[in-house]
């Protein structure tokens, strides 16, 4: 799925990508989406960097990667977001970024999440995208 033909959605290369993991990556990926997708109905699914999808709403939300031993939504303001049940638990010294990391096992707080995604939407529709600089 890394180097898909064109022709194919970033939604049908994030439904390749779970069919392909097939265990419970792929299936916290799917739980993560389905959240995601209920959480803000206008998200925009991408595919970027050859391979991680990406959900967009005025802006990069998160991304939804997969390792070997984790599943990690990183949210691309994160820093900025209002945390108040700890569902950060990666990537926290930076000024911007803000990661989720969950293991095989883990159970997922569909409410908090939900909350996270709908702040990140507000603050990206509250700030407008910077303008290209001027040459």
């Amino acid at each position: 799925m890394k180097d898909a033909p064109e022709d194919i959605s970033p939604a049908q290369q994030i439904d390749g990508r779970i069919a392909a993991l097939g265990d419970w990556r792929g299936e916290t990926l799917a739980r993560v989406r389905a959240i995601i997708r209920t959480a803000d109905p206008e998200v925009v699914e991408t595919w970027k960097w050859r391979g991680v999808p990406v959900w967009e709403h005025a802006g990069i939300l998160c991304t939804g990667e997969t390792y070997k031993a984790v599943v990690k939504l990183t949210f691309a303001k994160g820093a900025a977001l209002p945390d108040p049940k700890g569902l950060f638990n990666s990537s926290l010294e930076g000024n911007t970024r803000r990661a989720i990391d969950i293991h095989e096992g883990e159970a997922i707080d569909e409410k908090a999440l939900t909350a996270l995604i709908q702040a990140a939407v507000a603050l990206n529709a509250a700030k407008p995208a910077r303008a290209a600089k001027k040459a």
